[in-house]
């Protein structure tokens, strides 16, 4: 199985460092991965690490937490557009999930999908699988499905232990349409669960490891 084409190399770490981001890129372009996912920060410089090259540049809103307001998030999101990025992981409002505030929870997913949408790019919806229910996951994905959002991602990596899981991937590929894409994310550092999370329904995995899971 291919995987390169499926990876999001990542670096997110707040004490990534400009040469760090460099390499990143330079690996990214060498396995001939998907994207590099890195801080907003450094989405001008990795424009031209990565100049030339077809590997896509994809940035994280309102990250890790999600606590940030809406209007707030999609400011965020006109600048990384503004700087550079192709797509966008934006972190949803955890407490309104958890307070079942779903008007506000599917207000935010609308106006981040518009916000990336009318400038052409790609968002990933960032659910954290890890701290949901199954009902609330289930919810969320109707919400993500009805916004047409391009992926659901399933972590951000950062706000607990449960990362991705082939069972949590499947539950979200059955609950939701094909033109929706699953972003598997958190926890993925070798190849063999690399290939169980696309066999259960992943089209893009996150992970920090992308040359080891090349590699074998």
């Amino acid at each position: 199985m291919d995987l390169a084409h499926l990876i999001d190399h990542t670096l997110l770490s707040p004490y990534c460092t400009l040469t760090d981001i460099e390499e990143l890129c330079k690996q990214a372009a060498l396995n001939q991965f998907a994207a590099v996912c890195i801080p907003p920060y450094y989405v001008k410089a990795a424009q031209g690490f990565l100049e030339n090259q077809k590997v896509k540049i994809a940035s994280v809103i309102g990250f890790p937490t999600g606590f940030s307001a809406i209007a707030a998030k999609v400011e965020e999101i006109k600048r990384a557009i503004d700087e550079g990025v192709d797509e966008l992981d934006t972190v949803i409002n955890f407490c309104a999930v958890k307070n079942g505030h779903w008007n506000y929870v599917k207000n935010e997913i609308e106006s981040l999908t518009t916000a990336c949408h009318m400038r052409g790019k790609t968002i990933k919806v960032i659910i954290e699988t890890g701290i949901l229910t199954h009902d609330e996951l289930l919810r969320i994905a109707g919400i993500c499905a009805g916004a047409e959002v391009d992926f659901v991602k399933t972590s951000t990596g950062f706000n607990t232990p449960v990362g991705a899981s082939v069972e949590v991937v499947a539950q979200l590929r059955a609950a939701l349409p094909s033109d929706v894409k699953i972003k598997a994310s958190g926890g993925i550092r070798d190849r063999f669960f690399a290939e169980q999370l696309v066999g259960a329904g992943a089209n893009r995995l996150g992970s920090s490891a992308g040359v080891q899971i090349v590699a074998g």
